[in-house]
């Protein structure tokens, strides 16, 4: 996967802005990305590996159901992809999307 040139900190805070302007959205799924984005590390532009009990209480998402309605809705709406791994041992990838590449009305 090639390295992105542009700025990442302009990069994310389109992406977060996009985020807050999303009337769709709510608490729970602002949780969801942040926990992401920590588990990301300092600059998640490619993909990365993370698992669902971190996720679940960086996010204070209690309920399963909840995380994987957040997490669909995330990637209905384009902003991070998913890959689930059905190994116990291996998380899932996740990636951003960044600067409107796979946006979709939901």
């Amino acid at each position: 996967m090639a390295r992105r040139t542009e700025n990442p900190k302009l990069l994310f805070g389109q992406f977060f802005k996009r985020l807050a302007d999303d009337d769709r959205l709510l608490p729970s799924h602002s949780g969801l990305v942040m926990a992401l984005y920590y588990e990301g590390g300092l600059l998640p532009l490619d993909s990365f590996r993370a698992s669902r009990r971190k996720l679940m209480r960086a996010s204070r998402i209690r309920s399963t159901s909840t995380y994987h309605k957040c997490l669909g809705e995330l990637v209905q709406y384009g902003y991070i992809e998913y890959e689930p791994s059905w190994h116990p041992k291996e998380a899932s990838r996740f990636r951003f999307i960044l600067s409107g590449e796979g946006q979709q009305d939901g």
